[in-house]
């Protein structure tokens, strides 16, 4: 089927860094001496047993792969570094096949007409709507009519709520119409709505030390901004404080790394024993200004009112679609079998361990379908959601099938905190050591950096191999921390993962505004965006060994 060989000898990267040269150093030194092999409960024949050492420290553990040229800390892999460094110059030419296609070929600028199809005609897709659902089944029949295999729907139940009619008026000292977006989960106000004296703050400290002022007032936070990670747990977390100190709403300077009047939605969490009052995002002009107001001693009164309402958990799916691949596709190990024992079960950890009898060796690349309620949702992450869907497309259109399985998921209800991805983590958890790579596209798609990538040096060191094949586009770096709200039950339990790194200032300029828009798109970096996602995809997934792990 696929008209490149496995192995196609040119493309060697010329320029290696020193860190590499580390990793390769402390790769042979200190993993390929080990003359030993840890066991899990299985006796091994034809070879000489130096020790047993019988590991029971989680699922990970007691599934790891007894076949598949796995390399874990648990499997001992017998290859230099410098032979997977060899193996991977090895996709020099497949990789350039999928850049030139993507980025100069019939594909190009195809990531971007399918998202724009689709968000013009279904536009935003809240969890719990019914724009959403429609999206959805859009992409299945997408999917399928794409020729890509076992495309299919998994039930979830994710949460429902509507923001309804919402408006705030200052009052005094002057009377001004203030743009406002209620935040995700956040209660309504009386029909009369909540007219209260105003307390600015900049800090969760200023609040404590504030506290006897808050009391029957509407709390304005007026946080800095340094970064999204500092500032958003006042989105999250400033009703909480709020109503702590007796305060009756709200106003979350919005999360945003530049504001052209603009509010920015996104998730709010109430805590349980603690009163849940109504909170909504203001522009960041409107919390300087009101901030400088109270500066001044001027005395500030709103009128809020939010039609905000939260209803029943609401079904929906996660879409699933793959590549099945040719080496691995489908296998049970024995450590699987005897995990699926009533006596493992009941006995060792008393877990519901999920459906075992399928088991895939997978490489995982993702994005989410919803979004919020305002503008289309084509940055966030309409475009992680195609160009996730465009490397499988790309691969597939030049012959390609790699060893092991390429899975795209959709996610449904990210933006409520990855709701759809924690109900498929525990479908599929069991088969957790058959996963070599989990990746989430939730940042943009603008120009990419490079990759962020979270794992074992000597993962990290493979990674950095791989992404030297992307030189023709001048993205080989690979930076830290690769995260994604939707792949972290993963990462967290020891899997590598990586994610897209590119222009966050504009990310977050636009993230959960009625700006984020197609107009944001640009077709030659979504083109970009989605060969770099399509090159590390396969390659990972077609290398003889899985991704090591700590």
């Amino acid at each position: 089927m696929a008209p490149f060989p496995s192995c196609l000898g040119e493309g060697r990267c010329p320029a290696r860094s020193r860190a590499g040269t580390s990793f390769a150093r402390i790769w042979n030194q200190h993993l390929v001496p080990l003359n030993f092999q840890i066991i899990l409960g299985r006796k091994q024949t034809g070879k000489k047993m130096k020790f047993h050492v019988f590991v029971f420290v989680g699922v990970v553990h007691l599934l790891s792969l007894n076949s598949g040229k796995a390399v874990y800390g648990n499997g001992i892999s017998q290859r230099t570094f410098q032979e997977i460094k060899e193996e991977i110059a090895c996709y020099g030419d497949v990789a350039k096949a999928i850049i030139n296609l993507a980025v100069y070929g019939k594909a190009q600028n195809r990531s971007y007409e399918r998202l724009a199809l689709l968000v013009d005609t279904v536009g935003p897709r809240l969890s719990g709507s019914k724009s959403l659902e429609k999206a959805i089944q859009i992409m299945h029949q997408n999917l399928q009519e794409d020729g890509l295999e076992n495309v299919h729907l998994e039930p979830v139940k994710i949460p429902h709520w509507e923001r309804g009619e919402e408006s705030a008026v200052m009052l005094e000292p002057r009377i001004h119409k203030m743009a406002v977006l209620g935040l995700g989960g956040s209660i309504g106000t009386p029909p009369e709505g909540i007219t209260a004296e105003v307390l600015v703050v900049t800090s969760f400290d200023e609040l404590q030390r504030r506290a006897p002022e808050a009391r029957g007032k509407i709390v304005v936070y007026n946080q800095p901004y340094t970064n999204y990670s500092r500032a958003v747990q006042y989105r999250v977390q400033g009703a909480v404080e709020a109503a702590k100190v007796g305060a009756l709403a709200s106003l979350i300077r919005s999360v945003a790394s530049f504001s052209i009047y603009s509010p920015h939605t996104g998730i709010q969490e109430y805590q349980d024993g603690v009163p849940k009052i109504p909170t909504a995002c203001i522009t960041v002009e409107d919390a300087e200004m009101m901030s400088r107001m109270a500066s001044r001693g001027s005395r500030i009164v709103i009128q809020l009112k939010m039609g905000a309402k939260n209803y029943a958990d609401a079904d929906s799916f996660n879409t699933v679609a793959e590549i099945i691949g040719s080496k691995y596709p489908e296998q049970e190990t024995e450590n699987n079998r005897r995990a699926k024992s009533p006596r493992f079960r009941s006995s060792l950890y008393n877990l519901d361990m999920g459906p075992l009898l399928k088991i895939c060796m997978v490489v995982l690349v993702s994005g989410h379908l919803d979004s919020w309620d305002v503008g289309q949702g084509a940055m966030d992450d309409g475009g992680g959601a195609f160009i996730s869907w465009e490397a499988l497309s790309l691969i597939k259109d030049l012959g390609l099938r790699p060893k092991r399985t390429l899975r795209l998921v959709l996610w449904t209800a990210e933006e409520q905190g990855g709701i759809g991805a924690f109900q498929y983590y525990q479908l599929h958890k069991a088969n957790i050591s058959n996963y070599s790579l989990v990746m989430e596209s939730d940042l943009g798609t603008f120009l990419p950096s490079g990759l962020q990538f979270t794992g074992s040096d000597k993962a990290r060191a493979i990674v950095e191999e791989v992404m030297c094949l992307l030189q023709p586009i001048n993205v080989t770096q690979v930076f830290r921390a690769g995260e994604g709200t939707d792949i972290n039950f993963w990462i967290q339990a020891g899997v590598p993962g990586a994610s897209l790194l590119d222009d966050l200032y504009k990310y977050f300029s636009f993230h959960h505004s009625h700006g984020d828009t197609m107009t944001v798109m640009d077709p030659k970096q979504m083109n970009i965006a989605a060969a770099v996602w399509a090159v590390v995809s396969y390659v990972i997934a077609d290398m003889e060994e899985m991704l090591p792990r700590s």
